[in-house]
């Protein structure tokens, strides 16, 4: 059986000679005085396991936001599979095929589970408005399509069968794999994930882990990841970028950056570092 940490090690090995789909040029956003992020340069390259850690507040969400075009960066640029992202609508930047969840999870809890995977197949839909006021036979086409592909997003997430549940009814755990799974219906290229192991006890966190590494590749996707378990980080990541008060501070490999002086003193601590070490 292959680990994670070998399947990532495998893919790494190719990772030079991928394509960048991402890359932020001396992004930087301020607000008012506070400069959050500060000329920052990202590759992400595609099929990769990108990994953004750092201390809280360190940029890591804003980068998200920036990317997603939530915030308006102060300067720099940002470009997706040779598209420029900067100026465009957050659905656009979505439409361009980027999706993300957050690190508080945001389901429409009022609603059931297969629902919640249906409003993010809403772009996938052909038909138009008024077909569905008159229920066309291309806009019922649609919708079975839609439901087929949502049930089988609900199988690959390990819901099959609760996709009637209410969303806020289901455990922690599965809330956030419901969050993965909705992204992952609006087909995108990238995934962006914002700590999707907080809150999680150890064996969910190991779950999580395969899970990431099979949703990359089950669907050719490239993921770039926020965490704060290290052990997860340095299992899956291709690359890491390291982000301290706005500023990259370290970049490359997962035992490149495990051990670079500035990581050790600004994230992981001086402790943290020798307990890392082997025996």
């Amino acid at each position: 059986m292959t680990t994670p940490i070998k399947a990532a090690q495998r893919l790494g090995e190719t990772q030079e000679l991928a394509p960048v789909l991402l890359r932020t040029s001396d992004l930087t956003m301020r607000f008012g005085g506070l400069t959050a992020l500060d000329k920052v340069n990202v590759d992400v390259r595609r099929g990769s396991i990108h990994s953004v850690i750092g201390p809280n507040g360190a940029g890591k969400t804003t980068l998200f936001n920036c990317i997603m075009q939530a915030n308006r960066i102060s300067s720099g640029d940002i470009h997706f599979a040779s598209e420029r992202l900067v100026g465009l609508t957050p659905d656009k930047v979505a439409a361009a095929g980027i999706a993300r969840t957050y690190q508080n999870i945001r389901l429409f809890t009022g609603i059931t589970a297969i629902e919640n995977l249906l409003v993010g197949m809403h772009r996938q839909l052909k038909s138009h408005w008024w077909e569905a006021v008159i229920n066309s036979a291309r806009c019922r086409l649609d919708e079975k399509k839609a439901h087929e592909e949502a049930c089988e997003i609900l199988n690959f997430i390990g819901l099959s069968g609760r996709g009637d549940m209410l969303a806020r009814n289901l455990s922690y755990g599965d809330q956030r794999r419901l969050e993965i799974g909705r992204a992952l219906c609006t087909k995108p290229k990238l995934l962006m994930l914002d700590e999707p192991t907080a809150g999680m006890n150890p064996r969910e966190i190991t779950e999580m882990m395969h899970f990431i590494l099979r949703i990359r590749d089950v669907f050719n996707l490239t993921i770039v990841l926020i965490e704060h378990q290290m052990r997860l980080v340095m299992q899956v990541s291709d690359t890491v970028t390291v982000l301290d008060h706005g500023v990259k501070i370290a970049e490359g490999d997962p035992a490149h950056v495990k051990s670079h002086p500035a990581v050790i003193e600004a994230y992981l601590g001086r402790a943290a570092h020798r307990q890392e070490q082997p025996a």
